[in-house]
């Protein structure tokens, strides 16, 4: 099978590996534009360790998850600085409007030239500017994706900034960063990246090279996933669901999501609901109506035998099947005390415009098989 694999140009992966910033930093630039989430004062080391490589950076918080408004004015903020690099310091947001930015510091025009779905998705003429991403979370894998999910306000709608020149110059995983998450972030983040290696798995353009990262972070992640929350201090645990991320991110890039986050994004747009809560609520009831369909259409599917293999790697039981992976999932969620859509004031009168979004959603394209308007209207149904 022909495949191409595309990554950040260097990932360096391990505890304690956030101190190798000083040296990288000064090999891409003079002045960093320094991204932070919402309370910048979490990335008081990296400022230390660009100072102590003379290195004063501008800074830009990201408080929410990012809106095209938070990108021009964040690209603004970092020519009027003369910044020349940008440094992503926080969680998938903060690394995507990072992305983001250092792909407009070079490239003139507006941002709408290149968005998807609202803009006019021209491609970028020039390479992004240098930009290093350093994950506070484990949960998106964008330090090795070539894309950033903005909210487009006015149209309720995320969408994409995408470009093979987005992809990082250097990711910078450091395990320890994630220590201090609280549990409830942790469990969704967390199930974000589950979602990220089981969605590329089983999608029509799943290839050996993510067939590999998926298998082994869905390893980690079954063993360590629940460890995390429990006890964020459980180092190895931490470690896994670090690698975890990092290889979804890996393998969406390069085999495609599916359904649960055809949904998400439009959910996301359209109700003021997090991204990783809104995929682990989604996540076994996609699976369900993927299996019902694939059984009634296309019974000879290789993905049928994906999702077993999925259900021996999660439940740990050697003879489990598709059912038992669902079963295991809805286990997961609840343990994990995730909510309901309604929560988020979702009703079922918002379905129709739910289910045009999501069926022009590009994550869509790559899941097992096309569903149609009525099994996509009953998953949401499942999951409300």
């Amino acid at each position: 099978m022909p495949f191409e694999f595309a990554t950040a140009t260097r990932i360096v992966f391990g505890p304690g590996t956030l101190q190798q910033l000083p040296s990288a930093a000064r090999e891409l630039g003079r002045r960093p534009l320094l991204v932070t989430g919402r309370n910048p004062a979490r990335a008081q080391p990296a400022l230390d360790l660009l100072a102590s490589a003379s290195l004063s950076a501008a800074t830009f918080s990201i408080v929410n998850e990012p809106t095209t408004d938070d990108i021009t004015r964040a690209t603004a903020h970092a020519r009027a600085h003369g910044c020349d690099f940008v440094i992503g310091f926080g969680g998938g947001s903060v690394l995507d409007s990072a992305k983001a930015i250092a792909a407009l510091l070079t490239n003139s025009g507006d941002l709408y030239d290149y968005l998807e779905v609202v803009g006019r998705a021209q491609p970028l003429p020039h390479p992004a500017a240098p930009c290093i991403a350093i994950p506070t979370t484990a949960g998106t894998g964008s330090e090795v994706t070539r894309n950033a999910v903005l909210s487009a306000t006015a149209h309720r709608v995320k969408v994409s900034l995408r470009s093979p020149h987005m992809l990082p110059r250097l990711a910078l995983v450091d395990p320890e960063l994630t220590y201090d998450l609280p549990p409830a972030l942790t469990a969704t983040t967390g199930l974000d990246a589950l979602t990220q290696l089981i969605e590329p798995y089983v999608s029509s353009r799943a290839n050996p090279f993510t067939d590999a990262v998926c298998l082994e972070g869905l390893r980690r992640a079954a063993r360590s996933l629940r460890r995390a929350v429990e006890n964020g201090r459980d180092t190895s645990a931490r470690e896994d669901m670090s690698l975890a991320s990092l290889f979804g991110g890996l393998a969406l890039a390069n085999a495609g999501l599916g359904a649960v986050h055809g949904f998400a994004g439009p959910l996301g747009g359209m109700f003021p609901a997090p991204h990783g809560a809104l995929c682990a609520a989604l996540l076994p009831h996609v699976i369900e109506a993927n299996l019902s369909a694939l059984q009634s259409r296309a019974p000879n599917h290789a993905s049928l035998a994906r999702y077993d293999e999925l259900a021996r790697i999660l439940t740990a039981q050697p003879h489990a099947t598709a059912p038992d992976l669902i079963r295991w999932t809805l286990d997961l969620l609840i343990a994990l005390q995730i909510p309901k859509l309604s929560s988020y004031g979702i009703t079922s009168a918002d379905f129709p415009a739910i289910v045009e979004a999501a069926s022009r959603a590009s994550s869509m394209k790559a899941n097992p098989l096309p569903l149609t308007p009525a099994e996509l209207t009953q998953i949401l149904t499942r999951v409300l």
